[in-house]
């Protein structure tokens, strides 16, 4: 297979690498629109504006991007950064924040709406540049040439196009990562893992994901058997490594199906992920059975007779794992309506990235697996 790859940002991983933020971000102009999370401590933001301004920058902060915000919350910074003519976007904070900056990144300089964007109507010549400084991990799609939208109109997911060059840096601080509790922290790893997983079973992996993502999966299949124990500067090595790894070959439909079900649903995507986890995993046991028994093995299943034993058995321990770490392999707990997702799922299943699955993702299919779910 050939094998076409280029990773342009600058990436920082560590201990207060947010202390950079000013530096990096000056080479951009003197104005920066600081996208910051709503659920971000006052005084980390204050932070990073601090930061800012010992640069000689001037920050605009605006801190409104919730988990429930929609796509068209874009809209408002754009329209606050085109009037304070921001030369530059720093998005912070969790995937939501990140998702919305990237949206506002490509819409700002070509003054279009949240929602022609989602439509495709205008592929965008220019950019804002994007500064990113996560504070969840890095998302499987942070590297990709696409990444996924839920459009507010339909609740449904929608595949947006972004340009190779949109980020400058990406700054991923150990000591900003924070995924609240226990509970949460497992299902945050758990839901890495999968990424992982699927981003190393897809049908357009190459030996360099292959490489990336078995290192990502050694560090969270370490974290999950330790119990879920949350280590922020592993978890954070595993979650650039699986953006990385997943943008040489490809997300996987888990990742489609999880943020389908998190946009009609109220359950929060790492739990959706946590959910499907098993259920995807039994479908890649017989298309990728050597790389299910390696996943058998980094969760230390006992050493199979065969490759198809282990395979089998990374499906079993890995439920063993989510019980013991209190992490629901179902989602039946919320009493969600299977009529509520059905046609979500159907248009999750229909992105082009689910060409890539070394399973085949039917209607039949991807329905059996609601079944299960909820």
């Amino acid at each position: 297979m050939d094998i076409s790859f280029k990773f342009d940002p600058e990436v920082l991983i560590g201990a207060e690498t947010i202390s950079m933020a000013g530096t990096i971000a000056k080479r951009h102009g003197s104005r920066i629109m600081v996208a910051a999370d709503h659920r971000l401590d006052a005084q980390i933001v204050n932070r990073l504006k601090d930061i800012l301004i010992d640069s000689g920058l001037e920050a605009i902060v605006f801190d409104g991007i919730e988990e429930s915000s929609s796509a068209e919350i874009a809209d408002n910074i754009v329209e606050l950064s085109q009037a304070a003519h921001c030369d530059a976007i720093i998005a912070f904070g969790g995937e939501k924040a990140q998702i919305i900056s990237r949206m506002a990144a490509i819409m700002a300089p070509m003054r279009i709406t949240a929602f022609e964007l989602i439509e495709g109507r205008i592929f965008p010549t220019k950019i804002l540049p994007l500064l990113s400084i996560p504070t969840e991990g890095v998302n499987s799609f942070a590297f990709t040439d696409y990444f996924l939208v839920s459009d507010p109109r339909s609740r449904l997911i929608v595949s947006v196009q972004s340009p190779h060059d949109l980020y400058s840096a990406v700054i991923i601080d150990c000591n900003l990562i924070d995924v609240l509790s226990s509970n949460t922290a497992a299902a945050f790893i758990l839901e890495g893992f999968f990424s992982s997983v699927e981003a190393f079973c897809s049908a357009r992996s190459n030996f360099i994901s292959d490489t990336l993502l078995d290192k990502a999966l050694s560090i969270y299949a370490k974290l999950i058997r330790s119990g879920g124990n949350f280590n922020a500067e592993q978890f954070a090595q595993a979650s650039f490594l699986t953006a990385v790894g997943a943008c040489a070959s490809s997300p996987g439909t888990g990742a489609a199906l999880s943020a389908a079900i998190n946009a009609r649903t109220p359950i929060a995507k790492h739990l959706c992920a946590s959910a499907l986890f098993p259920n995807i995993a039994q479908r890649l046991v017989s298309a990728r059975p050597e790389k299910m028994s390696r996943l058998a093995n980094l969760l230390g299943a006992p050493k199979p007779a065969s490759v198809a034993e282990g395979a089998a058995s990374s499906v079993n321990v890995l439920r063993q794992i989510m019980a013991s770490v209190n992490v629901p392999d179902n989602l039946k707990e919320f009493n969600i309506p299977l009529d509520r997702v059905t046609a979500a799922a159907d248009a999750a299943r229909g992105l082009d990235m689910t060409a890539n699955s070394p399973w085949t993702v039917s209607e039949e299919e991807v329905f059996k697996i609601l079944k299960e779910i909820l």
